[in-house]
């Protein structure tokens, strides 16, 4: 499993204080998986009591993330 980042989502990942370890965790060990826009899927993860989100594209065995953020829980049920 390959997982590229975006300019985008690299400047978005550092001004929100994400680490990458953080969002592959997503990616590999999601709690649920729920289809996005344009054909994106969105990773989500618990984490601390919050919703890790991230977006991201699969295109065979590439991952390429498009951008991550945490969330209240309650936003998304």
């Amino acid at each position: 499993m390959k997982i590229e980042y975006t300019g985008y989502a690299e400047m978005k990942i550092r001004k929100r204080g994400l680490s990458k370890e953080q969002i592959e965790n997503a990616i590999k060990n999601p709690d649920k998986i729920l289809e996005g826009e344009e054909g994106r899927k969105i990773a989500q993860k618990s984490i601390s009591g919050y919703l890790l989100r991230v977006v991201f594209e699969h295109h065979g065995n590439t991952y390429k993330v498009i951008t991550a953020y945490y969330s209240k829980p309650e936003r998304y049920k």
